[in-house]
């Protein structure tokens, strides 16, 4: 590893860190185009460049989300009663999410993602109206929800706070308990879909050493060194910051990343 490698992932774990706790946003949503590129100038295999930066990034908010979820559980705002009813639909869509994932060439993969940025772009830019209500779903209705969330966040490769939060409001839960249970369920899709991406890259010919599958665990431990102690400094300058421009500003940022990546 170079010096120069080191201060790549330094610097995107200091930046997701500080996007979780400004904007309350996984900080897949910047890992894995950054990982994109710095693998990209790495010389890494570019067939397994995407599935690179997914796998690895999802092995990253094992250790911000667990540390997230506990932080929400000593406030007791996780509805731990929806979490437990969500988890099993969640692993077993990681799961699937993640051999989907590893069936897809690398210019799909990257592709989705450059879709979903467009699609949390297009939410930090348009104006939000009040979240409407729908009856609270049963068993059933949570596993199959769970299933969704945790396929869609293991194919790119985040905790699915971005699809869990708005779910969990319009079942009826206040902004902060779906936020808070939101970071608890982070933990099992995170989980899931690393050990996903290890079994489906297991034994990939132009694989890194110092991977397992697609999980280079560098990059791993690099971006979680800054990416923990900055996450708390985002959350206290977000009550001094004008977090209103900062959100456009970002929304901008990941429509431009997002046009990169669909087109690139």
């Amino acid at each position: 590893m170079t010096l120069i490698e080191i201060l790549a992932y330094l610097v995107t774990g200091v930046f997701s860190g500080l996007l979780a706790g400004l904007l309350g946003l996984g900080g897949g949503v910047l890992i894995v185009p950054a990982l994109i590129l710095v693998f990209g100038h790495l010389g890494f295999t570019p067939e397994w460049i995407a599935h690179l930066a997914v796998g690895t990034s999802l092995a990253t908010i094992m250790g911000t989300g667990g540390a997230s979820a506990l932080a929400h559980h000593r406030r007791g705002a996780v509805r731990w009663d929806l979490v437990r009813r969500l988890a099993p639909g969640i692993v077993l869509g990681a799961w699937a999410g993640a051999a989907l994932a590893g069936l897809l060439p690398q210019v799909w993969l990257q592709r989705l993602f450059g879709v979903f940025l467009l699609y949390v772009g297009a939410r930090l830019l348009l104006p939000r109206g009040e979240m409407p209500r729908m009856i609270a779903p049963g068993p059933w209705g949570l596993a199959m929800a769970g299933g969704g969330i945790g396929a869609l966040s293991a194919i790119v490769g985040i905790g699915g706070g971005t699809l869990t939060v708005p779910y969990l409001v319009k079942t009826g839960l206040t902004m902060r308990q779906a936020v808070a249970s939101s970071s608890a369920c982070g933990l099992p899709i995170a989980m899931a879909g690393a050990i996903g991406f290890m079994v489906t890259g297991w034994g990939r010919e132009g694989l890194p050493g110092m991977s397992t599958g697609f999980v280079y665990w560098p990059a791993v431990l690099g971006i979680l060194v800054t990416s923990m102690p900055m996450a708390p400094l985002g959350a206290r300058l977000a009550h001094s910051l004008p977090i209103p421009i900062l959100t456009r500003v970002f929304g901008v940022l990941l429509l431009l990343v997002a046009a990169k990546l669909l087109l690139g």
